[in-house]
């Protein structure tokens, strides 16, 4: 099982930061270029490799099954995979190379060479994660065997791109569905003390100096029909159990209508965002890959509620609560799913606010949330005091401290109020000396180091690089960074417990906070 959560989040992390980086920090678009339909057909591959995703994440969370059938051929699987998890990661490094070592008008320029790179870093990336799960063999068996639920699922997923085009269709037809948008977010825009434009003949909203149109392209029929083709795919997995009549007549109608509030929640949030935030961010949001995105966690959010309504199923409750064991109880997903939020939060806040420290709470929010949810598993770690974790976090905390280097004031601290100020320190001091050292050493010594581990001494190694490396790559001095990242991995390594490891952060921490405290140097954390 871990090695499907993992999977299966690694990706959904890396499909988040491709977005964030060609959606949100670039400005670069096909019509600049003089490859448009090949621009467009790459955005329409990584639509339905998303679609697909979706789907096959659908039947793996609610067929037993199925999941029992890939956790076993991926388990029997053989180990000498890391050659594929080495084509991901070079898949990864050519998506991400072009725009982050050229500039903007670079990449229009060489558009040719950076689609090609583009597109041949997808694959790369794609057939990696699959084959690094298991071989091709295994797959093939493994869809022969499950071909009845999948082909079909397949068909749906890769329909959704049309069945959104086609929908669309009303959104030109149908003036009482722009109307009911329009309005829908300027009562939203004026509930929240705005003056709101509106111009139906333009299709045109905002505030302030912002204002954008809202075509069928980003008006959130992608969200309708995301919905429609995933509870297809429900009914499709489900169709022994489920009463048909009562799952079409009202709880599709009903999720459509929640897709739709959700879509105009979506859509003044963004003119919020570009109207006192930053408009490129808010202008990015609102189209291609980034929307496709939201449109998916939305569409999955809403089948997530119709999978717990009362009444759809024509077996007892009780029953269907035998069948599953409890996600919250699953070790792997316990040590995964906080860093997950840890991270999710910190990419919310780091790409809609300029000054993100400032909505440091929000990410505090989100770990403890994460970590309360998953707490039996992380409560049932071997946890005692060991003098030796204690000493190696005072040596990471002190070196951590005098090698920092003198950095400005947050100037946002001076703009808050007293009692501003002590929340925004209490979140600050708990975020860093507690939450963080859990969050962080359950995913990258609990969960990462085990995976790659095998006793053998060089995948010990491997481990200790690897985990060292990516814990690096979270912090601004990773120098600094890798030396604790070693450290908190021997520290595990000599008992060979966890929670050693997370004392021994935990302690390096509060030094650091406690130094910030009384210096207040906020940068050093």
């Amino acid at each position: 099982m871990s090695r499907l959560i993992f999977s299966q989040v690694l990706l959904l992390i890396e499909a988040v930061a491709i977005v964030a980086l060609y959606q949100v920090f670039s400005d670069f678009e096909c019509r600049q270029t003089d490859f448009f339909v090949i621009c467009r057909g790459i955005r329409l591959g990584m639509v339905l490799g998303l679609c697909l995703a979706a789907g096959f994440a659908l039947l793996l969370f609610f067929q037993k099954m199925l999941r029992a059938g890939l956790l076993q051929r991926a388990s029997s699987s053989s180990p000498n995979s890391s050659q594929w998890g080495f084509v991901h990661l070079a898949g990864l490094a050519l998506i991400a190379a072009p725009t982050l070592v050229l500039s903007q008008a670079q990449l229009t320029e060489n558009a040719g060479i950076f689609l090609a790179t583009l597109a041949i870093g997808g694959i790369a990336a794609l057939i990696g994660a699959a084959f690094w799960l298991m071989p091709a063999a295994a797959w093939r068996s493994f869809y022969r065997e499950h071909a009845r639920i999948l082909l079909p699922t397949i068909v749906i997923a890769l329909l959704i791109p049309s069945l959104a085009w086609a929908i669309s269709l009303a959104w030109n037809w149908f003036e009482t569905l722009q109307l009911a948008t329009f309005f829908g977010v300027a009562i939203v825009l004026a509930i929240l003390g705005n003056d709101v434009f509106v111009n139906l003949d333009v299709q045109t909203i905002g505030i302030v100096d912002f204002y954008v149109e809202v075509a069928e392209t980003c008006s959130g029929i992608e969200g309708l029909a995301l919905t429609t083709a995933f509870m297809a795919i429900y009914a499709l997995m489900m169709k022994e159990d489920l009463r048909m009549k009562r799952f079409w007549l009202l709880v599709w109608p009903a999720a459509l209508l929640l897709s739709f509030i959700l879509n105009i929640v979506r859509i003044s949030v963004l003119i919020l965002i570009g109207a006192f935030v930053s408009p490129e961010l808010a202008v990015n949001g609102f189209h291609s890959f980034a929307g496709w995105l939201s449109f998916t966690l939305l569409a999955l959010l809403i089948l997530t509620i119709v999978n717990v309504l009362p009444g759809l199923s024509k077996a007892p409750k009780a029953a269907q609560r035998t069948v599953h064991a409890p996600l919250t109880e699953d070790r792997a997903a316990a040590f995964i799913v906080p860093f997950l939020a840890f991270m999710l939060s910190g990419l919310f806040v780091h790409t809609f606010s300029q000054s993100p420290e400032v909505w440091y709470g929000i990410q505090v929010a989100a770990m403890a949330l994460a970590l309360w949810i998953f707490r039996k598993p992380i409560l049932a770690l071997t946890r005692d005091l060991d003098l030796f974790a204690c000493g190696a976090g005072v040596v990471i905390g002190i070196g951590w401290i005098v090698t920092a280097q003198p950095a400005a004031p947050y100037a946002f601290l001076a703009e808050f109020g007293g009692v501003a100020f002590v929340v925004w320190i209490t979140l600050r001091v708990i975020g860093t000396s507690i939450l963080v050292p859990l969050v962080e050493e359950l995913f990258f010594r609990g969960y990462l180091f085990s995976l790659i581990d095998d006793d053998s001494l060089w995948r010990r190694a491997l481990a200790i690089a690897v985990t060292t490396a990516g814990f690096a790559a979270l912090h601004s001095r990773p120098l600094a960074a890798a030396f604790a990242g070693v450290v908190f991995a021997l520290v595990l390594l000599r008992r060979g417990r966890v929670f050693d490891a997370i004392l021994a952060h935990a302690v390096a921490n509060s030094l650091i906070a406690a130094a910030a405290l009384a210096t207040g140097q906020w940068s050093l954390i």
